[in-house]
Parts: structure tokens; sequence; C-alpha cells
């Protein structure tokens, strides 16, 4: 082992691989045995992929990996990004279901023979030939699986069907050993045999079919390029990918993948982000413009400079975040976890109830055996390990392909019960791209506005700021040095410029200053009333505080912001908007998106407090923002959602993140949830129907174990199956209504 997997893990997230699951009691099972280890403060277990997550203090990797063992399972950690590989590579061969199912055929033929009154019935001795190696060689993985559920003092599929299949196989031999070959009464081989070949069959077409619900993953990580051309020291060479560094200049020939994330310093191209944001149509690239790595260049060479490698470009956060909520765990899955807990000692339990009854009732000791068997067979918990895991990679699968990243479970399950939604304005309603539309000079002239609020603004991301010297540059007007600089949450910044203190923010900040605007309310009225939003430029002199003057900035509402109101309203979703915007600004973009219901002048914690508000009222709420000002209320909402265009700490707050800054994935990000939530519902209750109407059938006689074999096969595909119709789900605007 790996000598840095020997030292104890502090407060820290590990992932493990876990094979020999086959049903929710051995899910059950790995997660009681991961945390009876000291230091294990959580362990999530997922049958669909096969992980295990698992937050410890202090436990090593060793004692969690022997606690899984000791279990009867095999461990080992996850590495990195490879669910697709992995996923190819434990696909199980084809080969075992024939070579059973070309035994089997001969001993199931005679029952169908019977039908048409032919006697077409094998010797003893060639029933038993054909039998014993689909029992003891073909289905010795139950045998394996079914002994270490024992020795760890539970149960599982495995032993169902190994105690099972063995009692019929058993009373086959009895009855032709103690009878002959001549005028003996029917032999059972057929039922063991038959069996093991449909539970064979139905583990494999599961295990394809829960291989196409990672598709998702496999299609991001073929994104990955294995090298890149970088220009070092006047050269080109061709590196691997692995030892490019941030600052190397990569170049990107057409029709190639972008390597890395980057910045354009050459060049002009379109590239093909579809598989990474979900827009269908090749995007425009520039001089300035910022590349992902993963998507591909369609025309022109770019020159880019590496701004993220590896595991810090967007791609792998991509991929971690869809690998993250496909491991995740549902919260409604805790219901199947009590049931799976107890599940295989009470089937084990009402097939000897079956056994004694049926025969010191009848007397028909070997109907009772049957019957028992019937019990086992068809009491499969795999369908209820599978009903909700599968769901939700299906979902989050395809939410991905059209640019929804779902963090984790809970937020997808959560998403579909929404009965309100609170939108940010700037970023996230309007574009985000303000450009300064007129400038107000008071005590200043209107150059010496624009340069003082330039000069407080350089350090400053905000899109107010950006567009502040944006205009300063285009009057060729140079950044003045500033010194303790700071920003004042909610209401603006403050700055010393040329030894005086610079105040640039919102009438809030103003009136906290004490400082009326007399003379400049009018033209501020004037402009809030046109949409535009307003800056108030102050400065601290020897006399006081005085107003400079003012800046009026211009946004252009998105183009699909009211057709997203539009669709929420529709889904019987009200919509509220919530801005630390002027009040006229912040009404007359509701006006044009359709929202009726809007908050302005609010500070971050305020927005909180509203949502918060909002959800004390009955409403369950999700908060769509794109600013560090947005986190608290994102955290605060049921459901968090970020736009990808906005800051990196919103989209770690929120639990959903749109790959594109388009307001009308809201809309197609809860449709996703309410059909995957549709699913899981379907899913957990064909599981429970099936077991709760298959165990009587079964106990009562009027299911025989091959019929009760072949029910519990269907049982897992059409739950898997079931949850891959949601692969063909796509957003409204792509089904062109």
């Amino acid at each position: 082992m790996d000598t840095a997997l020997k030292s104890d893990v502090d407060a820290t997230d590990l992932t493990f691989k876990v094979d020999g699951m086959t049903c929710a009691s051995c899910v059950s099972r790995v997660e009681k045995a991961l945390k009876k280890v000291p230091g294990v403060s959580e362990a999530s277990v997922n049958l669909a992929t096969e992980k295990a997550q698992v937050k410890a203090t202090g436990a090593s990797v060793e004692a969690l990996i022997a606690a899984v063992q000791k279990a009867g399972y095999e461990a080992t950690v996850a590495a990195g990004s490879t669910v697709g590989q992995e996923t190819e590579r434990t696909l199980p061969a084809w080969w075992p279901v024939a070579a059973s199912a070309l035994l089997s055929l001969p001993l199931a033929a005679p029952m169908l023979g019977l039908l048409f009154g032919r006697d077409w019935m094998l010797p003893g001795w060639i029933q038993l030939v054909l039998a014993t190696p689909v029992q003891f060689w073909l289905g010795a993985r139950f045998y394996s699986a079914g002994w270490k559920a024992v020795v760890a003092g539970s149960g599982n599929m495995d032993l169902l069907v190994a105690v099972g299949t063995s009692a019929a196989y058993g009373l086959s031999v009895y009855l032709f050993l103690a009878h002959g070959e001549h005028g003996m009464t029917h032999l059972y081989f057929e039922s063991s045999a038959v069996v093991i070949t449909l539970v064979l069959l139905g583990k494999w077409l599961e295990a394809r079919a829960k291989y196409q619900t990672v598709s998702a993953i496999r299609a991001l990580e073929s994104l990955r390029s294995s090298v890149a051309i970088v220009r070092r020291d006047g050269a080109e060479n061709e590196l691997p990918v692995a030892d490019v560094r941030v600052g190397d200049i990569v170049i990107v020939r057409p029709g190639g993948h972008v390597p890395v994330d980057g910045r354009v310093i050459e060049g002009r191209s379109h590239l093909d982000e579809s598989l990474l944001t979900g827009e269908s149509l090749p995007v425009a690239k520039t001089v300035g413009d910022r590349v992902t790595g993963g998507a591909v260049n369609a025309d022109g060479l770019l020159i880019v400079e590496a701004t993220a490698v590896g595991g810090a470009t967007m791609l792998s956060h991509i991929i971690k975040l869809v690998e993250d909520a496909q491991a995740a765990k549902a919260p409604i899955q805790r219901l199947v976890d009590r049931v799976s807990a107890v599940f295989v000692p009470v089937v084990l339990l009402i097939s000897v109830v079956t056994f004694l009854a049926w025969g010191l009732l009848t007397g028909d000791w070997q109907q009772a055996l049957l019957n028992a068997v019937a019990v086992q067979v068809i009491a499969c918990p795999c369908a209820l390990g599978l009903a909700t895991p599968t769901s939700i990679m299906a979902g989050t699968g395809v939410a991905a392909k059209y640019g929804i990243l779902i963090k984790d479970a809970g937020a997808l399950e959560t998403a579909h019960a929404v009965t309100a939604v609170a939108f940010d304005k700037t970023g996230t309603l309007t574009e985000g791209k303000p450009a300064v539309a007129a400038i107000e000079g008071a005590a200043q002239s209107e150059r010496r506005v624009l340069e003082l609020a330039a000069a407080v603004q350089q350090y400053s991301d905000h899109p107010l700021a950006r567009a502040v010297e944006a205009e300063a540059s285009r009057r060729g007007i140079a950044l003045l040095p500033v010194s303790n600089a700071k920003a004042l949450p909610g209401r603006g910044v403050q700055a010393d410029v040329d030894g005086v203190t610079v105040f640039l923010g919102n009438r809030r900040l103003m009136r906290e200053m004490g400082l009326p605007a007399t003379g400049m309310d009018d033209r501020a009225g004037a402009h809030e009333n046109a949409g535009r939003t307003v800056s108030w430029l102050a400065v601290k002199t020897a006399n006081g505080i005085e107003l400079a003057g003012l800046l009026a900035f211009g946004d252009t509402l998105k183009a699909s912001a009211k057709e997203a109101v539009s669709r929420l309203a529709q889904m019987g979703i009200a919509s509220i908007m919530l801005t630390g915007d002027n009040r006229g600004s912040a009404k007359a973009v509701a006006s044009a998106a359709g929202i009726a219901d809007f908050r302005a002048e609010v500070l971050p914690a305020d927005k909180a407090s509203i949502v918060a508000e909002l959800k004390r009222g009955g409403l369950k709420v999700a908060m769509v923002g794109d600013g560090i000002n947005d986190a608290p209320a994102l955290a605060a909402a049921d459901v968090g959602i970020a736009m990808s265009t906005g800051t990196d700490v919103a989209m770690h707050t929120a639990g959903i993140t749109l790959m594109r800054g388009d307001p009308a994935l809201v809309a197609d990000a809860i449709d996703i949830s309410k059909r995957t939530y549709s699913k899981i519902r379907q899913n957990l209750g064909w599981a429970f129907i099936y077991n709760i109407v298959g165990i009587p059938l079964a106990a009562f006689g009027y299911l025989n174990p091959v019929i009760a074999g072949a029910a519990m096969a269907f049982s897992s595909v059409s739950v898997v199956s079931n949850a891959l119709l949601l692969r063909g789900w796509k957003p409204k605007q792509a089904l062109g209504e």
C-alpha cells in the first residue's frame, strides 16, 4: 500500500470503491461497519456507483478498509475522476450468462413439452450433470458472497439465492438417489438452474443499465486533453497536460480541444462549449475572452495564457460536482435503509414459517420446500437498493449535459417542491454588464467625478466598477493611486485619493453619512425612473463631507428573463426580485421581467432575512444569484441556485449551478428535479409493492421458484430501465417550445 495511505486522516472526506455489494442490505452493512470505526462521523454508501463516502477525523485509511473487509467486501481508495473507466472495467462478461442459459435450457425445455402433451424429460443423471456446474461453478458467486454475509452476522440477496437454489438442488439430488431413474417423482433441477440463470441475466442487464447512467461523466471525461502545445523560450513543444503550468502560453489549433482554462491573448475563433454549458451554438472568442478547458476550437488559431490547470480547471470542477451528486444519498433513501437493515432476516423467517406451515398442514414437504424457496428467490432487495441512486445518477447526468450542475442529491430532491423563486437582479435577470449612461457633477466637475470614481473602483470586480473603468479608459483618464481602500458591504466603497477620502455608493450610504442630496434628487430620480442604477460620489474635506456628483448606469434585461418568470408562473411558482439597487431601477427591471413582488435597497444580510421570512410563510424557496453578496441568501434558501458567470463563492454556496447565465435554466432545473423525484417515487413504489405482493403469493404457493426468479430479475432491471428514461429529458428551449 502507498505510504501516503498509511498516515491518519484528519477531518477529511474520503471516497472508497467497494466491490461485492449486490443489494440494499449490503449497503446497510457496509455503512454500519464504517460508522463503527472510531473517528468516523458520517458514512454514505451508494449501490449504483459502488462508492462509499466517509467523513472521518483521525481514522486511518487502513482501519476503514479493514472494517469493510470484515463486513465481507473489498474496498480501495477511489482514484480521482475515473467513474467511466471504473464502470467499464467492472462490467461483467456476458459468457457466464450464456453458459448458464445453454446448460439450463435442456432442463427447462420439458416444461414446454408438457404443454403439448410431450414427455421430453431427461434422465435424472443427465439433469444432475447439467445442473451441477450451474449450481456450483456459475453460481459460485452467490455462495461466496452469501457466506461472507453469514460470517458478518447479516444477510443479503446472494444468501437468499444460495439458500433457495441449494434447497431445490438438494431436494432433486435426494429424490434422484432415493428413487433411481425409473418411476421416480419429478426432479427440480430446472428450478435451481433456471433461477441462477435468470439472476445472472438480471445482474448483467442491471450492470449494463448502470453503465449507461454514468454516460454524462464519460462524455465529460472524453473532453480532457492528454497533451498541450506550449510555447516556452520562443519554442513550441508538445507536453503532457500535467506538465502545463499557470502562466504558460498554450497554442490551440483548429479542431483541437482547449487543454486548460485560460485567457485569449492572440487570435479569433469560435468554440464549441456544448458539453460544458449546454449552449448548442459555437461561442465567438477573441483577445481578452476567457476559454474553458475541454471546449473544441472550431476554426481559428488561438494563443491562450493558462489561468487554471489540472484539478483547478472548470472541467475538473464540473466532473467532480457530477460525481459527488451521483454518489450522494438522497434524504428519501433513509426509509430504504431502515427497511433493508432487517429485510433479509425477515424474509428468511417468512421462508421457514412457509416451509413448516405447508409441511405440517398438508404433509407435502416437497411442495413446502419449493414454496419456501420461491419466497427466498422473489424477495430480492436489489430493486430497493437501486430505486433511488439510479434515478439520481440519470437525472444529474442529463442535467449536466444541458448545463445544470446539481451539487448534491438533497438539492435535487428539495427543488421539486419549490413554490417561490427569489431572483437577484444584476447579473441574474440583467446582463450584468452595465455601462455608464450619465455623469452629473455637483461640487466637482463631470471629469473629476469620473476620475475619482475610477480610482476608488480600480481593484473591484463588481460590474459597476468595470463599467466605470471602461468609461475612464474610453475618455483617456489615467487611474490615480489610492490607499486605505475598503468595501462597505451593501452600500459601496471608500478609499483615500489625492489626500482626500472618497466615498462611492448608493443612497443608503449617503443617508448613513448624513449627507443630503439636495439639488440632485430630481436628476437622480429621473435616471432611476428610466431604470438606471445611480451611484453617488462624496468626498471628505477639511470642511466635512460634501456631495461631488453621481453616475448613472444602464443595464439590459436578459432576453430569457421574462420567459423564465412566465414559465415559473405556469408551474405555479411565484417570482420575487431582491436587489440592493434603488427602487426606481428595481421597479423598471421587475416590470420588464413580469415580476410583481420586488424588494429594493436591501443589504446582503437583508436578502437572507427576506428568504427566511418567505420560508416562515410556508413557502419552499429557491434563491438565484451570482455574486458574493448573494451567498448568505443562497445558503438561507431551501435551494441555492448560482450562475456560473458569477463568483466562485456563490457557486460553492449553492446546491445547483447553472453553467450558462440564462434564467430560463431555473425552470429547467426545477423541472428535471420534479421528473427525477417522480422516478424515485415510482421506483420505490414498484420495489415495495413488488415485495408486498410477491412474497405472500410465493408463500401461499402461487409462484414456483422459476417464475419467482424471473420476477426478481425483472424487478431490478425494470427499476434501472425506468430511471434511464430520464436520459431523454431536454430543456424546454432545446425542444423548440
